[in-house]
């Protein structure tokens, strides 16, 4: 009997190999879900804190609203590929029943080889949105925290409030009105 060990070997490590990039797929797909929850939930509370604020800041405020959104429209448009190759086809199992031991390892080799190939195109397409997206937000993040500070940090000085004290005691008796 001949001896497949290293062909087992590598089917077992291909299909391995194709199996962490999927999962690293769907962990990144997580991670940007997230990052859109928190951003959305963030803008309105950034825009609101500088509600009160000089018309010059208002008008900055544009800059980092539109990263803000560029960015969660960018890591949206990760949601919207092709999903995986995930290798060994279940529609070949019944052309594969008629084959050698040694054909359906190198087949699943193959298989899986390919799939990688077509995956890490996807993946690479992916990364690049994924951290232009994060660049975006994190420029964003720092720009609109500095336009708080500045906000926080600019004394606006309004003129006192005069008041007029008067003492009832001292208003003669035909002048107070009931």
């Amino acid at each position: 009997m001949e001896d497949l060990s290293n062909l087992e070997f590598l089917a077992i490590n291909s299909k391995e190999i194709v199996e962490k990039q999927v999962d690293s797929y769907r962990q990144q797909h997580s991670y940007a879900g997230t990052i859109i929850g928190a951003t959305a939930l963030y803008i309105p509370f950034f825009i609101s804190s500088l509600d009160s604020s000089f018309q010059v800041i208002q008008f900055i405020l544009i800059i980092p609203t539109v990263l803000f959104i560029s960015a969660i429209l960018l890591l949206l448009s990760i949601f919207r590929t092709n999903p995986l190759d995930q290798a060994f086809s279940v529609a070949k199992f019944k052309e594969l029943i008629t084959k050698t031991y040694k054909e359906v390892l190198l087949y699943e080799i193959n298989a899986n080889s390919h799939s990688y190939t077509i995956n890490k195109i996807i993946t690479e397409k992916e990364n690049k949105r994924y951290a232009l997206g994060v660049k975006l937000i994190t420029i964003a993040l720092v720009f609109s925290i500095i336009l708080i500070l500045v906000n926080k940090s600019i004394i606006i000085e309004k003129a006192p409030t005069k008041v007029q004290v008067i003492n009832i005691n001292k208003i003669p008796a035909g002048n107070l009105k009931e």
